[in-house]
């Protein structure tokens, strides 16, 4: 029986093996650690990361924040739609959020 760990494993190079960034359509890359929630735009073509963001906490209300700062660099930016990348973390709770979040900014996810 697989672990929690081998499971979101298995999901995120499932996940990666269709998701491709580039530079019109940047991946949205989300990270959780034990302790924050982290999120870059990264232009996969070029190699490079365009934003970078991290907040303390993983909660709803931190992970609403995170995505509105989000979505206003990336408006900065010039880049109006991105590709969600969740990295095997399923897509409820805190990560439905911060997309939700980056949507109301006006990226189109």
């Amino acid at each position: 029986m697989k672990t929690r760990k081998e499971m979101r494993q298995s999901r995120k190079r499932r996940v990666r093996a269709v998701i491709f960034g580039s530079t019109r359509r940047p991946r949205l890359a989300v990270f959780r650690s034990g302790r924050a929630m982290f999120v870059q735009l990264i232009d996969d073509e070029g190699g490079k990361t365009l934003v970078s963001k991290r907040t303390v906490g993983k909660n709803m209300a931190a992970a609403t924040a995170l995505g509105k700062e989000i979505a206003s660099m990336a408006k900065a930016h010039k880049i109006s739609r991105v590709v969600f990348d969740r990295s095997g973390n399923r897509y409820h709770g805190a990560v439905k959020a911060l997309a939700d979040a980056v949507r109301e900014g006006g990226v189109v996810v």
